[in-house]
């Protein structure tokens, strides 16, 4: 049987590793990564080739391979891409739009809609104040796009070249017989957490780190008030979502981006947990101005009834399922 190629750059993030494991597990694939760091051993034996370096000069490489889907995960995160937003600019946007345009002439060349699945993120939505936060509620996919921070603009933009170069590039759509164009899915994810890797400072990772504080009897101050509160998700189901649309017959999506959503949780919330978990917990909550802006800006609840009816989205992992099955279990095998 032929196997699928597939190539996932930014493999060595949290969702690259899990993204490369799932799709070892189903088993059929010819997996392609790219990152600038080498593969880690959870990884390294599950790929077929790693190209190592900077995307942005690494790219022409890949028009050498006949990819079938591209999932591009390498990104610059929120709070790094505030420190450096032109450095964040380069590697979110010029690097997407590379990717795009490869795999779009690949689509043409080989007359086949290679797929091409983009991670885009909450922070694609953005709010004035604390006032329209708690009164937007479960925000839909075009409500609210007016992101305040360079990796939200990076996102949003990305979404919308990702429409570009799969419906309008050269205005192949208005010929008699166009051919084959690009078929890009976005998902706007919810914060993520894993169990099995370690948090790697990004503006939502809060509360994870502070369970991997607790984990190892280590006090932690939380960067945001108590009262913070947006969406997150178990990894599992993260990855789960990215196989589920890559699977999705074109024909049945109405839209090129859709949410995803699992649970709701505040700061405090998070706190409760972790002192139930690991009694004398030393948490406080010491906001960091910059960050807490950031994740006011984010909504507290995504509406994801459209990923639902079109290609059978529901996560695994309610808020109890996550702490009890998936992340306590994993961090208390970490640090016995």
């Amino acid at each position: 049987m032929t196997e699928t190629q597939v190539l996932v750059t930014g493999a060595c993030g949290e969702i690259g590793q899990a993204l490369v494991q799932g799709l070892a597990r189903r088993g059929g694939y010819r997996i392609v990564t790219a990152d600038l760091a080498p593969l880690p051993d959870t990884i390294s034996s599950l790929v077929s080739e790693h190209v190592r370096g900077d995307l942005l000069n690494k790219f022409k490489i890949f028009y050498d391979y006949d990819f079938d889907v591209v999932f591009h995960l390498a990104a610059s995160l929120s709070s790094k891409a505030e420190e450096s937003p032109e450095m964040a600019h380069r590697i979110n946007v010029e690097g997407t739009m590379q990717m795009l345009a490869m795999a779009a002439y690949r689509s043409e060349k080989y007359n086949k809609h290679v797929k091409f699945l983009f991670p885009s993120s909450l922070a694609a939505y953005g709010f004035r104040d604390l006032a329209e936060k708690t009164g937007a509620g479960r925000v839909k996919e075009n409500e609210w796009n007016a992101p305040q921070t360079m990796y939200g603009c990076n996102k949003l933009y990305c979404e919308k070249l990702g429409v570009y170069y799969s419906r309008f590039l050269g205005q192949r759509h208005l010929e008699p017989n166009p051919p084959a164009m690009l078929d890009f899915r976005a998902i706007r994810f919810p914060g993520l957490v894993s169990a099995f890797t370690v948090p790697s400072g990004g503006t939502s990772d809060y509360g994870p780190e502070m369970l991997h504080a607790a984990a190892q009897g280590r006090p932690y101050a939380c960067f945001v008030r108590e009262d913070t509160k947006i969406s997150f998700m178990a990894m599992p189901d993260a990855v789960r979502s990215l196989l589920l649309l890559m699977d999705a017959p074109r024909e049945g999506l109405t839209c090129p981006v859709y949410n995803i959503a699992a649970f709701s949780l505040t700061a405090g919330e998070f706190r409760e947990w972790a002192l139930k978990a690991f009694p004398g917990a030393q948490i406080t909550f010491e906001p960091n101005i910059r960050r807490q802006g950031i994740v006011d800006s984010w909504p507290e609840a995504l509406d994801d009834s459209k990923a639902r009816v079109e290609w059978g989205w529901k996560p695994d992992y309610d808020v109890d399922r996550f702490f009890n099955e998936y992340f306590l279990p994993e961090i208390r095998k970490r640090y016995q």
